[in-house]
């Protein structure tokens, strides 16, 4: 969702994909990390089709990093549009 609560990227999975990995970023960023420091991402798909898709989305922005990853297709999210949900767990020391 979109800071006005609107679902962005509705039917396309990258787009979906990307806006959450930039608001995975900026929550970061507010902790005083960034992704260099996610070890672990675990991505939720309701379609496993466009997993390629979602992977290029990955890769682009987490390049060089490469945290480990799982995918699972699950039947559902909260918002029957919603294509994508990704869990990251980073360590941040201090």
């Amino acid at each position: 969702m979109d800071q006005n609560g609107l679902l962005v990227g509705k039917g396309d999975a990258y787009a979906q994909t990307k806006h959450i990995l930039g608001i995975i970023a900026k929550a970061l960023e507010e902790a005083g990390a960034s992704l260099d420091q996610v070890i672990r991402t675990r991505v939720y798909v309701t379609d496993i089709s466009v997993w390629e898709d979602i992977g290029r989305a990955h890769g682009e922005v987490f390049g060089d990093i490469r945290p480990a990853s799982a995918m699972v297709e699950v039947s559902g999210l909260i918002d029957p549009d919603m294509m994508v949900e990704i869990e990251a767990d980073a360590i941040i020391e201090a």
